[in-house]
């Protein structure tokens, strides 16, 4: 039957009814059923309900400025953040620097209003650099250097330089090229052979000092902690021959050391005998001199008395010359009136033993020829003749 003919069915050739409504085919919904669906579902996600025939009857749901208060609650807790005690927070208002928040908990305005970088102000930081080196006295050295660092002022750090340093590649950050930069300077202050001996220890601190100037003068942020001295060393092509060099100084050193301990060893030995030798030179002429004077004086005054008596001056000097001759001789030979003979007196033996007259006899009578009574009369004529010379000094004496 025709679909179009008088009390015929009221579905078009499609299988759809002619009335607006929807009719599956196979059990398949039409497109126009899908559509209207998907509609009633989110208009009842906002609140909207529909009837059977797709009109709208009333809200139902949760209401729309319920949702959007809970989405602001969730946007704005993403504002919380935490800042560790080695930390300092950095706020970024649109990209340009807000403030800077310390340790604990802070709040700021979320993506993209705001934003915050944590920046670690603790934690020691190296840079560590090897090269080639021309120093002051036209030599090349080989140095090591690592130096420690860390963020003092994270405001600065952030903003007055581009890559203030950059850890995974030291050699683009700027305090790699600062540390170079000093290291050559130092290098270029100092020799060869201060660098790998004499100032050695001076280079760290020195280049540590070089560096700190060089960094607040840009205003970089950055606090050199520490600068190590790691390797300092002549070119490996040239190693051996300076090695040789180095031997050769040490040898010289050495023969010098030992040449400085003999001569503090002698030196004092001959300063010693030198001093003595002018001292008993000083002394014999101190002597010298003062007998010269003191026999010029005597003479003088021998010279006054002669003038005064001849006679008793000769004869005095005469007994006194003989007195000299015979106090240094222990024998005497006497002359004798009584005949030729001469008498040998031993005068040691009689001044030995003065105290003791038995000895005396005894060491007399053992001489042959020898007469106690001749020596008796012998040490009489003795001690008469120092008895008159005596008398004659005491007779100048008095004559003055």
């Amino acid at each position: 039957m025709p679909w179009n003919e008088p009390g015929g069915n009221d579905k078009d050739p499609w299988g759809k009814s002619r009335s607006g409504g929807s009719s599956k085919e196979n059990g398949v919904d039409s497109i126009e059923d899908i559509t209207r669906k998907m509609n009633e579902k989110l208009g009842g996600f906002f609140g909207k309900k529909s009837d059977s025939d797709g009109n709208e009857t009333g809200s139902g749901g949760v209401p729309f400025f319920i949702i959007g208060l809970v989405l602001l609650g969730a946007w704005l807790a993403t504002g919380f953040y935490t800042v560790d005690s080695a930390q300092r927070g950095i706020v970024f208002h649109f990209g340009a620097f807000k403030e800077t928040t310390r340790p604990g908990l802070h709040w700021h305005f979320p993506y993209p209003v705001e934003t915050v970088e944590l920046v670690d102000i603790d934690r020691i930081r190296t840079a560590e650099d090897r090269t080639h080196m021309l120093t002051k006295d036209e030599n090349i050295v080989d140095i090591g250097v690592a130096t420690q660092y860390k963020i003092k002022n994270p405001e600065n750090y952030l903003f007055n330089l581009y890559l203030p340093d950059y850890e995974p590649n030291q050699s683009r950050g700027t305090l790699f090229q600062v540390m170079r930069s000093a290291v050559r300077e130092i290098a270029g202050r100092n020799t060869m052979d201060s660098i790998l001996k004499e100032n050695r220890e001076s280079i760290a601190p020195d280049t540590k000092q070089v560096m700190q100037k060089i960094l607040d003068g840009y205003k970089s942020g950055l606090e050199v902690v520490k600068v190590n001295v790691t390797y300092a060393e002549a070119p490996q092509q040239v190693k051996d021959a300076f090695d040789d060099a180095n031997r050769a100084r040490e040898d010289k050193d050495r023969y010098k050391n030992q040449a400085e301990t003999y001569a503090k060893k002698v030196v004092p030995i001959a300063e010693g005998k030198a001093s003595r030798l002018k001292e008993a030179a000083t002394a014999y002429k101190s002597r010298v001199i003062a007998r010269a004077e003191g026999d010029a004086s005597r003479f003088s005054q021998l010279r006054a008395e002669y003038e005064k008596a001849p006679e008793v001056t000769r004869k005095r000097l005469y007994l006194e010359a003989m007195e000299n001759v015979f106090e240094k001789s222990s024998k005497i030979m006497v002359d004798g009136k009584s005949g030729n003979n001469l008498l040998y007196l031993p005068l040691d033996k009689l001044n030995t033993n003065a105290g003791t007259t038995t000895g005396a006899t005894n060491n007399t009578s053992q001489i042959s020829g020898f007469d106690p009574a001749a020596t008796a009369a012998t040490a009489e004529r003795i001690r008469r003749n120092k008895n008159m010379r005596s008398g004659i000094r005491d007779g100048m004496r008095e004559g003055r």
